[in-house]
């Protein structure tokens, strides 16, 4: 299999796993945390868990698909997947929240937004801060050192 073919499903893996967390923890949030708590607060105790989700994500979906690469290839597995959250986000706002564009856009410049754009940077770095923490085998650092 090629390095790209590993990379797009390593990125899909990772997405589909931090999403299907987001699809069973968002109508909780909004169901039940939102009435009670309010937007943002509700926004705040959701996100720690959908962190929780992508460091889980970004260190097993490359080992599940046998990805591996450089620094560069793990920023670029998580932006790969970024685009993909982006897409299905549009789709389920559209889809089944009745949102516009405008309105998905306008989302961001509220403080439920602004968490929300957090964990979207956290989610697209993810994979590369778990490969920067990654153990390297003694022959790997050998072979790597300056």
């Amino acid at each position: 299999m090629s390095f790209a073919a590993r990379l797009t499903r390593a990125a899909a893996l990772y997405f589909a796993i931090v999403f299907a967390v987001g699809l069973v923890l968002g109508p909780a949030r909004v169901l039940w945390l939102e009435p009670w708590l309010g937007k943002t607060i509700a926004v705040l105790c959701e996100a720690p868990l959908l962190i929780a989700a992508m460091v889980f994500a970004a260190k097993w979906a490359p080992t599940w698909t046998r990805f591996d690469g450089d620094w560069r290839a793990y920023l670029v597995m998580g932006f790969a997947a970024l685009v993909l959250q982006q897409v299905a986000d549009l789709a389920v706002g559209f889809g089944l929240r009745g949102m516009t564009l405008t309105d998905q856009f306008a989302y961001f410049g509220t403080p439920p937004g602004y968490i929300y754009a957090a964990c979207l940077a956290v989610f697209a770095l993810a994979p590369f801060v778990q490969h920067l923490r990654a153990p390297r085998s003694s022959a790997s650092a050998i072979t790597h050192s300056p």
